[in-house]
């Protein structure tokens, strides 16, 4: 496959940034986006140019380290991460223009780096249980009903890359915070602190600069954990039920 490729470059966070234009040669249709972008660099590197910055570790689908946006889609046009599309996935001839994810709460490290250290702090603000800790207790000794318990791990597939940010019109990071919500709330170690939970992470989504929700869908969408839309919903009725409470 010949492609024309348009990537984004960005020196750092200060510097203007713009589209550049690469050609690229007999790529297989069975590489990885990635593997596409190491040939990319490795023929940068022989002209002595700088290569393109991308994040990437695990190349399994799992860390969520990986996310760029292609042809305008968060993690392109398959529903999956970044390191798992493959080229097959486009034609030979295309013009594919690769950017990093656009957010206030995601600034620019460089060229399609950014700084997704805003969803830890989201995490940090409440997304915990606060438990003794000691022995492991007996795999039965706290019941949960399976509804919950599937509901729950479904929430927790999240692995926080951040699509949903990038593909939302408002750069909302509503469907990151409410996964964490639902997915600890459901249990009954999370019970206890789950209405002040719901409160610390909004506020600090908030603080973050993230925009707010309007339910256009596009975050479940492009979610590579298919992480349902409804979870939301659920977010806003603990924030409802916390606000009678007067957390």
């Amino acid at each position: 496959m010949n492609l024309t490729l348009r990537i984004w470059r960005q020196n750092g966070p200060e510097d203007k940034g713009a589209i550049h234009e690469y050609q690229v040669k007999g790529i297989s249709e069975e590489s990885s986006f990635l593997e596409m972008l190491d040939v990319l660099n490795e023929e940068l590197f022989e002209r002595g140019e700088e290569p393109i910055a991308f994040d990437s570790d695990c190349r399994e689908g799992i860390c969520g380290q990986c996310g760029v946006v292609i042809n305008g889609i968060a993690h392109g046009p398959e529903v999956t991460t970044t390191c798992q599309l493959h080229m097959r996935s486009f034609n030979d001839g295309d013009v594919i223009t690769i950017e990093p994810w656009r957010a206030q709460g995601f600034p620019i490290i460089k060229d399609l780096v950014v700084n997704r250290s805003a969803l830890d702090r989201i995490i940090q603000a409440g997304g915990y249980i606060s438990v003794n800790t000691g022995g492991a207790a007996a795999a039965d000794a706290t019941p949960v009903p399976k509804q919950d318990a599937e509901r729950a791990f479904e929430a927790a597939a999240c692995i926080g890359c951040g699509a949903c940010v990038a593909a939302c019109p408002n750069a909302s990071a509503m469907l990151f915070t409410s996964a964490k919500v639902t997915h600890l709330g459901l249990l009954p170690q999370g019970k206890p602190e789950n209405y002040r939970r719901v409160v610390s992470m909004l506020n600090q989504m908030d603080e973050e600069g993230f925009g707010s929700c309007s339910n256009i869908g596009e975050c479940a969408a492009v979610c590579p954990k298919q992480i349902p839309l409804d979870v939301i919903a659920n977010l806003n009725r603990q924030l409802g039920k916390a606000a009678l409470k007067g957390v």
